[in-house]
């Protein structure tokens, strides 16, 4: 329950819609941005197959219905197109969204002020959810399950309680870690689902689509050569379709080959496999320091001067799915393939890790 000191303080927050009572960070979906990367249907996003076909199907019921969507969360790595999905969704529903982040909801009259501006049927999309404060998250429950506001005025032997209705929306919470939200808040969403990795197929897709809205000449196998070392996530092959053009403007005449391509994310340190830096001083770290494993992660992190946040969002993911690294009640260890990929080919022989 929000605490609101006095009359004085709800008038204001009545005005939130005027006052623009949000943080930088929320922005309101601009369906009109032609040069912008992001699709905005489900035929232009790629990848994500089955869960498209779920929501196609949510889509349509509540259109006959005529009610807003049930809440959804989504999770899963980042930069697999969370932010992308709730715009297309919106764009489907036929809705404006409203798209903010849980660490810019830092007061309970940030999040009050955003519920109380939306129009009946908007979304509004929470990104990294899992960070909420208490007192923002216990001010959404009631909103996502009876659209209201419970609010108390006045102190001491004033007080009052008062429950301010709301447009009825949607709420589309995501994540890299579903279970850091509390039972409660996950429990009121109606939907869930996970985004998976990216295949080399869909990421080639979506390079050689980019290079299209960028005007940048690409060969498929040049296509092919970024999907590969994108470590099969979009926004990864995005941001490598822009490095990469330009090596190909200063070395080829902007056009993008296999060549190229390699050549390119070599000089990048991203090795065949989508590898950098900081994966490979892992995974060496660990073989070399700590006999292959298992380590602590704060050991770890503090070992390398990265942060464990970094570690556990960005390095992580990756390597845990195509097996290079495991997680176990001790800590993490590598794996044997890791080692061969590196180039310790008599490492399993000589050590008793395996």
């Amino acid at each position: 329950m929000s605490i609101i000191s006095d009359d004085k303080d709800i008038k204001e927050i009545k005005k939130a819609d005027k006052n623009v009572n949000i943080k930088p960070e929320t922005i309101e979906y601009d369906k009109n941005f032609e040069n912008t990367i992001r699709p905005k249907t489900f035929e232009t996003y790629i990848g994500q197959s089955a869960l498209k076909e779920t929501l196609k199907i949510s889509i349509e019921a509540a259109k006959k219905r005529e009610l807003p969507l049930d809440h959804l969360l989504f999770y899963g790595p980042p930069g697999l197109g969370k932010t992308t999905l709730a715009g297309v969704i919106a764009e489907q529903m036929g809705v404006d969204i409203k798209i903010t982040s849980a660490p810019a909801l830092e007061r309970p009259r940030d999040i009050i002020g955003i519920l109380m501006s939306l129009k009946g049927g908007e979304i509004l999309f929470i990104d990294e959810i899992h960070r909420l404060n208490r007192v923002a998250e216990e001010i959404l429950y009631p909103a996502m399950e009876d659209f209201s506001l419970d609010m108390t005025t006045g102190k001491a032997q004033t007080v009052k309680t008062l429950r301010l209705p709301l447009p009825k929306f949607t709420l589309i919470g995501a994540t890299t870690k579903a279970g850091a939200l509390s039972g409660p808040l996950r429990d009121r969403f109606g939907i869930i689902h996970r985004l998976e990795f990216y295949t080399e197929d869909e990421l080639t897709q979506v390079v050689k689509r980019t290079s299209s809205i960028l005007d940048i000449a690409i060969t498929e196998e040049g296509a092919k050569a970024i999907a590969r070392r994108s470590r099969g996530t979009p926004r990864i092959a995005n941001r490598l379709v822009k490095r990469v053009s330009d090596y190909a403007l200063v070395k080829n005449n902007g056009k993008i080959t296999e060549d190229i391509a390699n050549k390119s994310l070599d000089i990048l340190n991203i090795d065949d496999i989508g590898l950098d830096t900081t994966d490979r001083n892992l995974l060496k770290l660990i073989i070399e320091k700590f006999n292959g494993g298992p380590v602590g992660i704060e050991t770890l992190a503090a070992a390398l001067g990265e942060d464990v946040r970094t570690l556990e969002d960005v390095s992580e993911p990756y390597l845990l799915q195509i097996g290079f690294l495991q997680r176990t009640p001790r800590g993490r260890k590598v794996s044997p393939a890791a080692c061969k990929h590196l180039g310790y080919k008599n490492f399993s022989e000589q050590q008793s890790l395996f």
